[in-house]
């Protein structure tokens, strides 16, 4: 059975979590700040271990970012 994807934060400090995710791209190039970002979605993609949940997941980003570049446009 798949769980659904929670889309509320399940940090008790998500903006600690945040500025983590930040303070990891500092000093780096846009490369390796790519290559870290692909590295960073396999690793807790595997940690999830569920399909359904990646795909629900891939889904949702693909049309947040779709989304904002049309509002962008």
């Amino acid at each position: 059975m798949s769980a659904a994807l929670s889309t509320t934060s399940n940090f008790p400090d998500p903006d600690a979590a945040y500025r983590l995710i930040v303070e990891a791209h500092r000093g780096i190039s846009d490369e390796q700040s790519a290559a870290l970002d692909a590295a960073l979605v396999l690793i807790l993609a595997n940690h999830i271990g569920d399909l359904a949940v990646l795909r629900d997941a891939v889904t949702l980003a693909k049309r947040r970012v779709v989304d904002e570049q049309q509002a962008a446009s």
